[in-house]
């Protein structure tokens, strides 16, 4: 039987899940899909891509540091790509054309809302960063309703171009942003979309953001406990949680748009848990 060809394109590369994943979920699902992880040169990304589906390849997902270059090189976006500023996720329609989609904001809220259980709507947001990773979940994150969303950065300027960008898709929610040193109040979630984590970094935060029932979500994943979160338990905080649900998450919405089928995902996640 022939496989029809995915890959996942990054640079570097070698440390990707993906593979895996996706593997998991062919198998699951019975597709006869090949995926595989491809490094492209940091000055080659768009020849990468039109290489790759010259040779019949199917679709992309773009990681780390092309999403952006993705989005630009696009002949169409979807409306949650165009908001997002950037794509995870490339296939062409029927004429050929390059489309672009966005899957990691539906991949955060899903495993918030679906295998954490942490309720939205209505609820004080706090997420930390303004780049790239902050910028492709607000929209999903706002279509949530919740009562309040601070964006908080280090330059405080960035935080509040986000804020302006999103500002018609807040509706009733309170959207607004801040240095990091700014919140001095407890929050029923906050969100780390910052990448200071993985080298160990900590955004100068106050303690008091954290409160007794406050969740905390890092969307940086590891095999240990993330620096973020180590920090968020020092502050007592007793609902900590890493990106890894996101990633499987963002992938699966991806193998969906691809394939027209969405697989189950906890069995993916309890799976790497144990890996």
């Amino acid at each position: 039987m022939s496989h029809d060809l995915y890959a996942v394109v990054g640079h570097p590369i070698s440390h990707s899940k993906s593979p895996r994943i996706h593997s998991l979920f062919a198998r699951q699902t019975g597709q006869a899909v090949e995926y595989t992880a491809i490094q492209a040169p940091l000055d080659g990304f768009a020849d990468t891509v039109r290489q790759f589906f010259a040779r019949g390849g199917k679709g992309l997902n773009v990681t780390v540091p092309f999403k952006e270059e993705a989005w630009r090189l696009a002949e169409r976006r979807t409306a949650r790509a165009e908001l997002a500023g950037a794509a995870n996720t490339l296939f062409q329609d029927p004429d050929g054309a390059l489309v672009a989609d966005n899957t990691d904001g539906v991949g955060l809220v899903r495993d918030l809302t679906v295998n954490l259980d942490v309720a939205l709507g209505g609820r004080r947001l706090l997420v930390l960063g303004a780049g790239g990773a902050v910028r492709g979940v607000l929209g999903p994150l706002l279509a949530e309703r919740p009562m309040e969303l601070v964006i908080a950065n280090r330059t405080l300027a960035k935080a509040e171009a986000l804020a302006r960008l999103f500002a018609r898709e807040a509706d009733s929610t309170r959207l607004g942003a801040c240095g990091f040193e700014t919140p001095a109040a407890p929050f029923d979630l906050i969100i780390n979309g910052t990448s200071a984590s993985l080298q160990g970094d900590l955004p100068p935060l106050s303690a008091n953001v954290i409160g007794a029932d406050t969740v905390v979500y890092d969307m940086m994943y590891s095999l240990q406990t993330t620096t973020f979160n180590q920090w968020a338990l020092a502050q007592g905080a007793t609902r900590v949680h890493d990106g890894l649900g996101m990633l499987v998450e963002q992938a699966a919405e991806s193998f969906r748009v691809w394939r027209g089928v969405r697989p189950e995902t906890a069995p993916v996640i309890e799976q790497l848990r144990t890996e």
